[in-house]
């Protein structure tokens, strides 16, 4: 299994990742996980923050030569802005120059500071920030490297801006990442792309902030990830605990899961064929596949070997340009408006980078788990073993 820790606070030094459980063999770049991290900066809405930060990274550990060797892999992302604020985020002992005391509604501030006992809202947001997620990033982007040995791709796009929603219903495809990216929205459809940015300047003409829905589909998953012989072992309640982790989200759909409820059950589910040469997730799948997604690509908490669709729905930021949320001092009992910290107008676009992360390494957590081996090559062979495997009808390999 795949295993990460992230450390490091929003303005300090820099933020830390230790990635065990990766075998050897697997051939990293810096700028695979440079460009990774690229991505998570776009969009259009973004503080001005994403326009000067370089996100410098340092292989610090496991990997040699450009290729793993089996023992945790640490990574560094240097903080650009850290001269700024070494005297305010200093390891030595000493005080703050500044105190924040209005803690902030809809974040960590003053859960965080009754929790661990803290009085300056600072001791909790440098680490609830969002910026935590680079390393995420980071991580994600060894994964998706070792996901890639395996013949599985993902990607994301965004399909709700605020009220601006996409109802074409296409998924895109690995292919179509490049172009993506290319849209200030990370929307594919041109059409819901431009109502998506006159949301955006609304908006921010007011101070104001938007959230938004981002769509990830994982393609080329082999059918037999997760399992429904335990309820922490479902790949559908994986994803959806990964995704839920990431700030600012407040659910998560697999498939059509919010719209099932409406409809009869004889609409509600993915019809099973026998696949055809011209289907291309039939190996992967057993030799059976749904020409539907409303499942996700998840049954019973395993893979079924189509594509894995969910999404991940984020609020609108807390923290807006024009202050307006009421909050109280907690120094003095007041009554007050919390204070500003550098915000978005919103992040939707980049979530939906970073829940590719996520996504990416649960898969490959799942993928060590179900195919094993030490090395890539071992992996590899592991799962070709597998799915070639799976053309064997059911009545000729049961016991």
């Amino acid at each position: 299994m795949l295993r990460f820790l992230t450390a490091g606070e929003s303005h300090g030094r820099a933020l830390v990742v230790v990635i065990e459980g990766l075998p050897s063999g697997l051939a990293v770049t810096e700028e695979a996980i440079q460009d990774a991290l690229a991505r998570r900066r776009l969009g259009f809405g973004r503080g001005p923050r994403m326009r000067f930060e370089a996100d410098a990274i340092t292989l610090l550990a496991g990997i040699r030569h450009g290729r793993t060797l089996g023992s945790p892999v640490a990574i560094e992302i240097g903080n650009t802005e850290w001269p700024k604020w070494e005297e305010e985020m200093s390891a030595a002992p000493g005080r703050p120059t500044k105190i924040l005391t209005q803690p902030r509604p809809g974040h960590a501030d003053l859960s965080g500071m009754l929790k661990y006992g803290l009085a300056d809202a600072r001791d909790v947001l440098e680490r609830a920030s969002a910026r935590e997620t680079a390393a995420r990033v980071a991580a994600g982007a060894l994964a998706a490297l070792l996901l890639e040995r395996l013949g599985v791709g993902i990607v994301s796009h965004v399909v709700q801006l605020g009220p601006a929603r996409n109802t074409t219903g296409v998924l895109p495809a690995v292919e179509d990442r490049d172009r993506i990216d290319d849209s200030p929205v990370r929307c594919l459809d041109p059409d819901t792309e431009a109502r998506m940015v006159a949301e955006i300047k609304a908006a921010a003409k007011v101070g104001d902030s938007l959230g938004g829905v981002a769509e990830v589909i994982a393609y080329g998953v082999p059918v037999g990830l997760g399992s429904h012989v335990h309820w922490d072992r479902k790949l559908d309640g994986l994803l959806a605990q990964a995704l839920m982790s990431i700030q600012a989200i407040k659910a998560v759909e697999i498939g059509d899961g919010l719209e099932l409820p409406a409809v009869r059950g004889s609409e509600a589910h993915d019809a099973i064929r026998l696949a055809t040469p011209a289907d291309r997730d039939g190996v992967a799948s057993g030799g059976y596949v749904r020409d539907s997604t409303r499942a996700g690509g998840i049954e019973g908490g395993i893979s079924t070997g189509g594509p894995i669709v969910v999404r991940a729905s984020m609020k609108p930021l807390a923290t807006l340009n024009r202050p307006t949320l009421g909050t109280v001092d907690v120094a003095t009992g007041e009554s007050t408006v919390s204070f500003k910290e550098r915000t978005d107008v919103t992040a939707v676009p980049a979530m939906g980078v970073v829940a590719e992360t996520m996504v990416a390494l649960v898969l490959a957590s799942e993928a060590l788990r179900k195919f094993g081996g030490d090395s890539v090559a071992e992996l590899v062979r592991n799962h070709r073993s597998y799915v070639a495997e799976l053309g064997t009808t059911p009545s000729a390999v049961a016991p």
